[in-house]
């Protein structure tokens, strides 16, 4: 055998290795051991399963393709270099399909650990619930999520390009473990929520040429606006958690950021997220412009207590101090601002916060602990807030809230099952359509 025979042979046994280690990536259906109710809701269920069909779908047509190139006269004739190369970018292809089948599948696993399977399904929708805008201004697409180590949260937010290609189907929140169980979860959660809800509202790129022409026309204070500007999609995402959680929010983003002094200090343009120090006093602010209550700065001084200004060098000491003074201005932007998605409604307007103001949650929590009925029927956003706010006036403990918390969340995961259970049983069987099968047995 020459060569290039046998270089044709080798590829064809790699290319035929390809396509049956690719039969063995199957549906996350069949193998995925979980509770129903820990499940993920079928609408992302669904999304995740066409996604991964589709890249599947693909790479055995590339798979099939290339060895019918390998056995025509092109292939025939050429080099055992050229037919390495061809084979070698099948093969990053057939790892990228990987990539993305392993992306959900560390996810789903998590699905079934004892109890922590039920409360991300829980927390799915609670972040479904928090991302939900009346009025018809987007369509919000599923939302999953799942836990890891260290203390921040993340998104891979729905629509964005996964990895080698294709749009992600689904938003998938990154849960820092040492987060659970409590109410603190939420001001994490809805803030990774927030960061879907504005991409979806367009709301950074509407207001950072807002604030680029404040640069312009703000003379001394042009690096203020500029590092607020630079700020602006992490600060959005905070306005978003205060709005729907409330002060459960700026005290859970305290437990986050309170880090040694050094790290709470740090200010560097080069990091969308604000410095710590002033991320704190910003989210109180914001609490304060839409739920004005004197609990905001009571936070805002134990937060200073705890990393006072005073040990600061002076030109540090000053940046900070004018960031705060120019806080007013910047918030009153971001109250009023009415970004065409919202069809000329405010932000505030948007997400009508008057339901939401302290002496409303607190009568709410009062209420809910002689019926507590009530509050497993509310929208898990709004309980979340009720509950953020009775630890912040002292009427629940941290181990009441943890377990109430863990009850809230199983109780939710239950909810959503049975009623996506009754809604389909409620649905005519319709029978598969004959292409879908043959798919399905082509890429499984």
């Amino acid at each position: 055998m020459n060569t290039g025979s046998f270089a044709s042979w080798m590829l064809t046994q790699e290319a035929r290795a390809l396509l049956t280690r690719l039969a063995r990536v199957k549906s996350f259906a069949l193998h995925e051991p979980m509770l129903p109710a820990a499940a993920i809701l079928p609408t992302a269920q669904s999304a995740i399963e066409q996604y991964l069909i589709r890249g599947r779908r693909e790479l055995h047509g590339l798979v099939h393709d290339f060895l019918r190139w390998l056995d025509g006269p092109q292939g025939r004739l050429a080099s055992p270099a050229e037919a390495q190369r061809r084979f070698t970018f099948l093969r990053l292809k057939f790892n990228i399909v990987l990539t993305q089948f392993d992306t959900f599948n560390d996810v789903l696993t998590q699905r079934s650990e004892n109890e922590t399977g039920v409360w991300l399904s829980g927390l799915d929708v609670v972040s479904a619930d928090a991302l939900e805008l009346p009025g018809n201004y987007y369509e919000a697409p599923p939302v999953i999520c799942y836990l890891d180590r260290g203390v921040g949260a993340a998104i891979r937010r729905a629509r964005t390009r996964m990895p080698g290609g294709g749009e992600n189907p689904v938003a998938i929140i990154r849960v820092p473990r040492e987060r659970m169980v409590g109410s603190g979860i939420g001001s994490s959660l809805i803030h990774e929520v927030g960061h879907q809800a504005a991409a979806l509202l367009d709301l950074v790129p509407s207001l950072r040429p807002v604030l680029c022409g404040l640069q312009r026309g703000s003379g001394a204070d042009r690096l203020i606006w500029q590092i607020w500007e630079r700020w602006i999609s992490e600060i959005v995402a905070d306005f978003w958690s205060v709005a729907r959680v409330g002060v459960g929010s700026t005290m859970g983003l305290m437990g986050v950021v309170s880090l040694p002094r050094a790290f709470v200090f740090r200010l560097n343009l080069d990091d969308p997220h604000p410095a710590p120090w002033i991320r704190v006093k910003l989210s109180a602010a914001i609490g304060n412009a839409l739920y004005p209550h004197p609990q905001w700065e009571r936070l805002a001084t134990l937060w200073e207590s705890f990393y006072p200004l005073q040990k600061l060098e002076p030109q540090q000491k000053a940046l900070f101090t004018r960031l705060q003074a120019s806080m007013p201005g910047f918030i009153a932007l971001l109250v009023h601002h009415r970004p065409k998605t919202l069809r000329g409604r405010s932000l505030v307007e948007a997400l009508d916060v008057g339901q939401r103001q302290p002496a409303r949650l607190a009568w709410l929590f009062h209420l809910w602990r002689r019926t507590p009925a009530a509050m497993y029927q509310a929208a898990p956003s709004l309980v979340f807030a009720a509950i953020g706010q009775a630890r912040a006036d002292g009427k629940i403990s941290p181990e009441s809230e943890s377990t109430l918390v863990a009850k809230l969340l199983t109780h939710w995961a239950l909810r959503s099952t049975l009623d996506t259970s009754a809604f389909c049983a409620t649905k005519p069987t319709r029978r598969l359509r004959r292409s879908s099968v043959q798919l399905h047995m082509q890429v499984v």
